[in-house]
């Protein structure tokens, strides 16, 4: 069907906003999607992004810095409750929401026009730091341009006790991507997404256990509640269970 977001489809999708914490800063990865972007596209909004960082006791009316892997509508929505931050983005990105991709009905479905404008908006408030391939954010913190499956896709490498974690956002939406080899069918650049996978795993030095696949229910399944009884957060600092 032309213009289908895969995104959209009967599939056992989780969505996910994450937090760093550490060294008296919090840096938001990713901000999802809320109550309209849900209607329109026939998703069950379980939790808003925000009341899940108020859970976890982040104020999203403070977070002063937002990391965007990308534009897609699950990863940059609701930019308006960030109110001080500043967001980063891969250039390439950019150029890819707003450039000659965009007239391909099969690419421009996952993007949501609003979120993409809200994004030129802050560009010309002064409030998006832009990056080109990789870019060490603050200690510890990195980013990685590997496109795939948009054209400036980034995945963020996070220093942990256990390790250099790897949020690996849309670069691979389950670890059965990544495992076979087989690239989830939304992607702009194939050959791109491949790559993504060996770049993924080098920069997570190898441990499966820090690779953390965008979309997949594992991840919510296997590692260990931030809170008792509320299994939706979790802690990717600890090991799996």
């Amino acid at each position: 069907m032309p213009g289908m977001d895969l995104h959209d489809g009967p599939m056992p999708l989780d969505y996910y906003v994450w937090v760093i914490r550490g060294h008296g800063r919090v840096v938001v990865v990713d901000t999802g999607f809320g109550e309209e972007a849900a209607r329109e596209r026939g998703r069950e909004l379980i939790h808003r992004p925000v009341a899940l960082l108020e859970r976890a006791g982040v104020d999203s009316t403070t977070v002063r810095d937002v990391i965007l892997t990308h534009l897609h509508y699950d990863h940059a929505g609701s930019l308006a409750d960030f109110p001080v931050a500043t967001f980063h983005l891969q250039d390439e990105e950019m150029r890819y929401a707003t450039g000659r991709p965009m007239c391909h009905a099969c690419l421009r479905a996952p993007f949501n026009v609003r979120d993409v404008l809200d994004a030129v908006g802050l560009v010309h408030a002064g409030r998006v730091r832009f990056h080109d391939g990789d870019s060490e954010l603050f200690p510890g913190i990195s980013l990685h341009r590997v496109g795939g499956h948009t054209g400036g896709l980034q995945v963020v490498r996070v220093a942990t006790e256990r390790g250099p974690l790897v949020l690996a956002s849309d670069a691979f939406h389950f670890n059965e991507n990544r495992i076979r080899r087989a690239p989830f069918p939304l992607v702009h650049h194939v050959g791109e997404m491949l790559d993504g996978y060996i770049r993924c795993e080098d920069l997570a030095g190898g441990d499966e256990s820090l690779l953390i696949a965008g979309h997949d229910p594992q991840v919510r399944e296997r590692w260990p509640a931030l809170i008792p009884g509320m299994p939706d957060i979790v802690r990717l600092d600890l090991a799996p269970i």
